[in-house]
This record gives structure tokens, C-alpha cells and sequence, in this order.
């Protein structure tokens, strides 16, 4: 039993000490960090800019619900805009961090902020629900509702699924 526990334990160690020698640099985890916060900032920038352009063109040909739709989708990619700009910036401009323990840190804290943004996303989904059902039993402009409830569903399954795909390979 006590050669197996022996056994047992250099193992572990080897293998640890093996897993160790194969793990990167805080600057090499630091640099993949960075590019998988880049390309997401980029992906959200690109579903803004393409929202915004088919939600100012969209609005100005169509009218009623439809036309509310293409506003809430332009108005709510101008924040998803300046998210992603901003978000792109300050990841290249960071420092390296000194030590593991902070980059795990950081890399903790953007995991949570991912989740929370997830949660946020869940609510705005039954807010456009709340909308739609409102438009129901509305007789000021309910088309409005209606297609602001239907943009908010959209964006905000969109941001749900970017935000749990983001953290699932943020994660790894």
C-alpha cells in the first residue's frame, strides 16, 4: 500500500513538474489573453457597425413596427459601439502583469464580468417580451413596442450567446 501511495505521488509530481515545463510564460498567457479579448471586442464592433448601417437604412424605407425595429437596433449598437471601442482600447493598452497571480486574477475578473453580462442579456430578453406583451394593450403606439420588443430580443440573444462563448474560450 505504501509503494502504491509512493508510487502514486511521484507520479503526480512528475507529471505536475512535465505540465509545468509544457505551460507558457505570463507574457505568452498574457498575449493569448489579450487576442481572444481583441477578437471579441472586434466581432461585437463588426455586429454593431452592421446593425447601425442596417438599422439607419431600414428605418429611413420602412414604416411602423418594422421601422422601430431597424431604430432600436441602430440606437442600441451606438452603446454596443463604444463597448466594443472602448473594450479594444484599453485591452492594448494594459500592462503585462508582473506576476501569474495577477493575470489570473485579471482573467477571473473578466470571466465574472462575462457572467454578469449574461445575466444582464437574460433580462433584456424578457424586457423585449415585457414590450411586446405591453403593445398588446396599448393604444399609444404599439407598433413602437412591438418592434422595440422585438430589437431588444435580438440584441440581447445575441449579446447572451457572445458573452457565454466568449467566457467558455476565455476560460480554456
Amino acid at each position: 500500500m505504501q509503494k502504491f501511495f509512493l508510487t502514486f505521488v511521484l507520479t503526480f509530481f512528475l507529471f505536475s513538474f512535465d505540465s509545468l515545463a509544457q505551460s507558457p510564460s505570463i507574457s505568452q498567457a498574457y498575449e493569448n489573453d489579450v487576442k481572444i479579448r481583441k477578437t471579441g471586442m472586434a466581432i461585437l464592433g463588426a455586429w454593431a457597425v452592421g446593425n447601425m448601417i442596417t438599422g439607419a437604412i431600414g428605418r429611413s424605407q420602412t414604416t411602423g413596427q418594422t421601422a422601430y425595429f431597424h431604430e432600436m437596433n441602430l440606437i442600441w449598437n451606438v452603446v454596443n459601439l463604444g463597448i466594443a471601442g472602448a473594450g479594444y482600447y484599453f485591452t492594448s493598452t494594459g500592462d503585462i502583469p508582473e506576476t501569474a497571480s495577477a493575470l489570473l486574477n485579471d482573467q477571473m475578473s473578466f470571466q465574472k464580468i462575462l457572467l454578469f453580462n449574461a445575466g444582464l442579456d437574460l433580462a433584456y430578453i424578457a424586457s423585449g417580451f415585457y414590450l411586446m406583451e405591453r403593445a398588446k394593450n396599448t393604444t399609444n403606439k404599439p407598433e413602437r413596442l412591438k418592434g422595440y420588443g422585438k430589437s431588444v430580443i435580438l440584441q440581447g440573444s445575441f449579446l447572451f450567446v457572445f458573452d457565454i462563448i466568449l467566457h467558455t474560450i476565455h476560460s480554456k
